[in-house]
């Protein structure tokens, strides 16, 4: 879609935007645990990187700890999105831990894919950010192998031990475009350098580049919603700059946005990140109305129609407990029988599965 840069006070919202089919799965497991097993559920680290998001489950009953020594003995614990080392898993077997592993399977691929590169003897370049939860979950996957390599700059000094024995992963929420030039920086340097099957980059994060892409150069102004500690998210402040978009900012929620930004701004360009409920960016788009900017259009870059199952411990939870009840009720079912309780649409997301 080309988008003119002429009327006023308008409002291009980016699609897709918020949730990705892993936020959306980690978020329901705790959601769904909380009501199988009752407060409390602990989570270790955030679920997801939004403070909306863990304040939500918070006031539901679940309890966000740092480390799984922080849940008494015998407590459930949910594992986040963002995935974790072996030695964590050996950790919670030590404290008696029911565990439930909410990682997003496209983050337990780079750490299949870890195994795989340090089983063949391969030194392992991880491109990503120093102590980001998933690069830290995937650095314990093959320790001694791992080396990381934060950008372009870094693959100019990371040593290994032999050139013909290299290969890359890298973080799933990275800017893409720097990425390719971290990996061409690479490849110059080990031209036998191995790779991934496919990107590691997740779709969603991929995607929603894309989209804020598509919007940046005719917006004054970009608002993306999202928490710090979100990766995906500041990387969009970044693409949005880098497209061309005069100024691009991270906010919280609607409560964030300072007025002045809309000094002498026609078009503001709207997008969230992959860990983003849709109401925050509803909240914004009330906000910048009631402001004069009425006039809202959406600009479609791509359609997201992926799902992903509960992880296969609360699969197992909710067969059992649909069995049970089947059988109190003396109809007899069995949770083979049940819907397809294991599947979940994608909630609060401006992707086409939302909708």
């Amino acid at each position: 879609m080309t988008v003119s840069p002429e009327s006023p006070r308008r409002v291009l919202l980016a699609r897709p935007r918020g949730y990705c089919a892993g936020v959306d799965r980690a978020v329901q497991t705790v959601e769904k645990a909380l009501e199988l097993h009752g407060p409390p559920v602990y989570v270790r680290k955030q679920i997801v990187h939004n403070v909306h998001v863990v304040r939500s489950l918070e006031a539901q009953g679940a309890i966000f700890v740092e480390e799984t020594a922080d849940v008494p003995e015998g407590e459930l614990v949910v594992f986040s999105a963002h995935g974790v080392a072996p030695v964590v898993h050996d950790e919670a077997r030590q404290r008696r831990l029911r565990t439930i592993d909410a990682t997003c399977p496209l983050v337990t691929k780079v750490h299949v894919e870890a195994r795989r590169f340090a089983a063949e003897d391969n030194d392992i370049l991880l491109i990503g950010h120093e102590g980001h939860e998933e690069v830290v979950g995937t650095t314990g996957e093959a320790p001694e192998h791992v080396h990381l390599v934060d950008g372009p700059a870094e693959a100019a000094t990371v040593v290994v031990r032999d050139p013909a024995r290299v290969a890359y992963l890298s973080q799933t929420t990275l800017s893409v475009d720097e990425t390719n030039a971290t990996v061409a920086a690479l490849r110059r340097r080990f031209p036998l350098l191995q790779g991934p099957p496919s990107d590691d980059i997740c779709y969603a994060t991929q995607n929603r580049q894309v989209a804020v892409k598509a919007i940046a150069a005719a917006a004054e102004l970009v608002l993306v919603v999202g928490s710090a500690n979100s990766s995906n998210s500041v990387r969009l402040v970044e693409v949005a700059r880098d497209a061309g978009a005069p100024a691009a900012y991270l906010v919280d929620d609607a409560g964030g946005i300072d007025e002045r930004w809309l000094a002498g701004v026609s078009t503001v360009g709207l997008t969230s990140g992959a860990s983003v409920p849709e109401d925050l960016v509803d909240q914004v788009l009330r906000w910048l109305s009631e402001r004069g900017w009425t006039d809202v259009t959406e600009v479609e870059s791509a359609q997201e129609r992926l799902l992903f199952a509960l992880p296969q411990e609360l699969r197992r939870d909710l067969r059992e407990a649909a069995s049970a009840a089947g059988f109190r009720r003396g109809t007899g079912r069995s949770g083979s029988e049940q819907p397809r309780a294991g599947v979940v649409p994608i909630r609060g997301s401006g992707s086409a599965a939302a909708r």
